[in-house]
């Protein structure tokens, strides 16, 4: 018989876990990342005695692996000053002639669609050290963005 028709079992054909892969570069995080990144750990380190399925175990061991990683690897950054776009800082810019308002912070507390925008993002990395009134480049065109305001916090 043919090698192509022989079936060893379903396993062969499952997809493999790998780790989930870490962001590049430095693991910065505000005080709220860094909160964060401690509760996700502390709750699944309290999850794993529960779990007796095999696969959901293995996820979850994982996952935890993932967290302790972050949490050994971050760099809690100071409060910024406010005086120029920096991690941590909610920056005000016009986009286009679009109003929008983001807040900079780490990798994992990242949610574009909240307004958090990674450090590591490209929009991001274009506001960095910007002040008040200055008129930035980004994606190829000048003039672009135009910082109206700068908060610390959220």
């Amino acid at each position: 018989m043919s090698v192509a028709f022989r079936r060893e079992g379903d396993d062969e054909h499952l997809e493999p876990k790998f780790e989930i892969p870490i962001p590049p570069g430095p693991n910065l995080v505000t005080a709220n990342g860094l909160a964060q990144i401690q509760a996700r750990a502390a709750q699944l380190r309290a999850l794993l005695p529960s779990l007796t399925d095999e696969t959901e175990l293995t996820a979850a061991k994982r996952d935890l692996r993932y967290w302790d990683t972050r949490l050994a690897t971050a760099e809690l950054m100071p409060v910024p000053t406010g005086d120029v776009v920096a991690f941590g800082v909610c920056v005000s810019f016009r986009l286009k002639s679009r109003h929008r308002t983001i807040h900079i912070v780490g990798d994992d507390e990242a949610d574009p669609a909240q307004g958090l925008v990674s450090f590591s993002a490209p929009l991001s990395r274009a506001l960095m050290e910007a002040e008040i009134g200055e008129i930035l480049a980004y994606q190829g065109e000048e003039d672009a963005i135009e910082v109206l305001d700068i908060t610390i916090g959220s």
